[in-house]
């Protein structure tokens, strides 16, 4: 069973911010909305580009590379690239749609904490 890793601090993160920690060999990606925060891979399933270099808009992640866009809260592909046409179905046909790797977060007195779940 996994056990919570405190990964930053609540001062660390403003609201609409978004850091990538290093956290047992993987990089992981915090976003804080509100009082909410987020925990997924920092790398893209799409083309691995580097999320937290990407845009946040509430709990809505846009990569730098492609402009994929992932639900944090549940990891869901909001759009897979930004690629129209015959360029997009090409692209899916390549490389499948996937959903972002999330993680449960919790805060315990003002650190962030994930469990980094198998």
């Amino acid at each position: 069973m996994a056990e919570d890793i405190m990964v930053t601090t609540t001062d660390q993160l403003r609201d609409g911010e978004m850091k990538s920690f290093k956290v047992e060999g993987k990089e992981i990606l915090i976003a804080r909305e509100g009082d909410t925060y987020y925990a997924a891979d920092n790398r893209c399933p799409h083309m691995g580009g580097n999320l937290s270099k990407g845009n946040l808009d509430g709990h809505i992640i846009t990569c730098p590379l492609h402009h994929s866009q992932f639900n944090l809260s549940t990891g869901e592909v909001i759009r897979w690239t930004d690629f129209t046409g015959i360029a997009l179905a090409i692209g899916k046909a390549v490389k499948k749609p996937r959903p972002l790797k999330t993680y449960p977060v919790s805060v315990k007195e003002k650190g962030v904490m994930v469990n980094l779940i198998p």
